[in-house]
């Protein structure tokens, strides 16, 4: 089982300026890459302070310049807030810049606020996003493509360069539901998914229809991945785990709101809000804990067959200790599950 590091910006004060954001996260991917991590993971978000990242391929090839073997895992770009027709090249250029490190995960788009904001409703959410992938891949795949759907309508377009690996970078999707995995695995993507709070159940059923579905694909699913992602943070005594679970719990006072929640946000910043969640309901759902405890959770993941475990450990906690969880996680945690190849010790 391999894992990654999710580089999701926290700007809690704008007075601590975007610039000191993005350098934070470049050094938290620069640990990553020498400590053996399999992939570093950016998201896309717009008009707000919470998961902050505008700009995810641009973001992309940043890290490549800094880094030498990790992988960058796109999770997710928002395929319906963009125009597919210039979209395919970013992403044609941003393969080859990052030298083909780049894993495309694609969404529908999950933040209402945002997503309205920018002129998209939500209930046009899915049928864009199934549109959208359709134009992507076409593109990436077919010189001369022509469309007449209901979202795109044009003549025979080739976009340029056309793509180093035939049809671009691989393409990971971002998908909850067991049916919608196995059909997702059998179109030959790879996977994204997170289990709800506290149901074991359904992530039997998530990891089930994934491996059924490269059961059933033979050779043409055996490089297929399933990354399940957690929020995580490696802790040392007790009074530490409380003061995580606490910047935890306040982050999540602004990620609910904008998520699930009436999407309150002042000048570019989230509105922290009351939870209906309990605090230990929360300690419940998350993996904030001792090495020897993260490693007892992260064994059933494991034993299940799930390929990537992709860590947030961005939520409010300061950069120095952002990188102490990274360091220690690989050193006290990783070696358990994986020998990854090319680490060698942070100075």
């Amino acid at each position: 089982m391999e894992f990654s590091i999710q580089l999701s910006a926290d700007y809690p004060d704008k007075a601590y300026g975007g610039d000191r954001v993005y350098a934070d996260m470049v050094e938290q991917a620069v640990l990553a890459d020498k400590l053996g991590y399999d992939a570093v993971s950016v998201t896309e978000h717009h008009l707000m302070n919470v998961l902050m990242m505008p700009a995810p391929l641009t973001f992309a090839v940043k890290i490549a310049a800094h880094t030498q073997r990790i992988k960058i895992m796109t999770s997710i770009v928002v395929l319906p807030l963009h125009d597919m027709r210039t979209y395919a090249g970013e992403v044609v250029v941003a393969d080859i810049f990052t030298e083909g490190r780049l894993l495309l995960g694609v969404g529908r788009g999950a933040f209402k606020v945002e997503m309205e904001r920018l002129g998209v409703p939500m209930e046009e959410t899915r049928e864009r996003f199934d549109e959208s992938l359709d134009v992507l891949q076409a593109l990436l795949s077919e010189e001369e493509v022509s469309w007449d759907g209901k979202y795109y309508t044009f003549d025979p377009i080739t976009i340029m360069p056309r793509p180093v690996r035939p049809g671009g970078p691989k393409m990971m999707m971002a998908v909850m539901n067991p049916d919608g995995i196995y059909h997702c695995t059998k179109r030959g993507f790879h996977i994204q998914t997170t289990p709800l709070a506290g149901n074991k159940q359904l992530l039997l059923d998530q990891v089930g229809a994934f491996t059924r579905a490269k059961d059933e694909m033979g050779k043409k699913g055996e490089d297929l991945t399933l990354s399940l992602s957690r929020v995580s943070f490696v802790t040392g005594t007790e009074a530490d785990r409380q003061a995580k679970l606490s910047a935890a719990e306040y982050y999540y006072s602004k990620f609910d709101n904008v998520y699930t929640g009436p999407g309150l946000i002042d000048n570019g910043m989230a509105r922290p809000l009351p939870r209906s969640q309990t605090r230990e309901e929360l300690d419940a759902n998350l993996l904030i804990c001792s090495p020897q405890q993260m490693i007892d959770q992260l064994g059933p993941y494991a034993e299940m067959g799930v390929d990537r475990v992709i860590l947030s450990m961005n939520f409010g906690v300061s950069q120095a200790e952002t990188l102490e969880s990274i360091q220690r996680f690989a050193e006290e945690v990783m070696p358990h599950f994986t020998s990854p190849a090319g680490a060698v010790a942070a100075e």
